[in-house]
């Protein structure tokens, strides 16, 4: 398969190694201020572009790539605001897009994980829930993508939370996210669930990028061929998270 790569640093570099040693072709790379490269022939060639750029800067590749009828793999998170149009562009204009806020396999199944032990707690109110994620400094977004997932899961199984705040004092119906950055964590992401008897702890903890540059490039693969929005639940067939 050809791919081209939209944005080339570490991550970028990560999935470029991942490819060829699945046998794919990198037919392009285009990092910041490249923007020409949008319209080259290598660029066109593609079967798929895989993003991984800046919450500033993705939109704009999207629509470059759709310009140029080529299907995106993106892990970029922070410009949700903006998804809508994504989603009009595959259902109105054929494209195809490919979105997860983490790629991990690990960190797929661990949102499942995170929906089936939140609807069990639902039943136990005597449990308050936190959350806290880790990531490198680097990272321009907080609360990751990673964490607003988990959250909107913990939201839509347990009655009594409505919202999430950051780095706040939260109230009784508000689910605390602590984001912290440092060095140069891949990712760590905790939910807490504790009362006045003790406490429940899942975790996932990323040691390097290898399994994030896995899941896009399973995900270029599986995204090979077929129109629409797409994620990690339909690759995965894990049915609704």
């Amino acid at each position: 398969m050809k791919i081209a790569l939209i944005g080339y640093g570490k991550m970028g570099r990560e999935i470029e190694k991942t490819a060829l040693e699945r046998g794919h072709e990198i037919v392009c790379t285009i990092d910041q201020n490249e923007n020409d490269k949008f319209t080259s022939v290598q660029f066109t060639s593609a079967d798929v572009a895989i993003e991984f750029t800046s919450p500033e800067s993705a939109l704009s590749n999207y629509r470059k790539a759709f310009a140029a009828n080529i299907p995106v793999v993106s892990g970029t998170t922070g410009w949700l605001e903006h998804l809508n149009e994504v989603k009009t562009a595959c259902e109105n204009n054929g494209q195809t897009f490919f979105y997860a806020s983490n790629f991990s396999l690990g960190v797929n199944i661990f949102f499942a994980l995170n929906n089936h032990l939140a609807k069990i707690m639902n039943q136990f109110p005597d449990y308050d829930i936190r959350m806290e994620e880790t990531h490198h400094i680097h990272k321009l977004d907080a609360p990751s993508g990673t964490a607003i997932t988990l959250a909107e899961g913990i939201l839509k199984n347990v009655d009594r939370k409505k919202s999430w705040s950051l780095n706040e004092t939260p109230t009784d119906s508000e689910l605390e996210i602590k984001a912290f950055r440092e060095g140069e964590v891949p990712g760590i992401h905790t939910v807490i669930y504790e009362s006045e008897i003790d406490s429940i702890r899942i975790t996932h903890d990323a040691k390097s990028r290898k399994g994030f540059a896995l899941g896009a490039v399973l995900a270029a693969e599986f995204t090979k061929g077929r129109k629409g929005f797409l994620g990690m639940k339909d690759m995965m067939e894990m049915g609704d998270r």
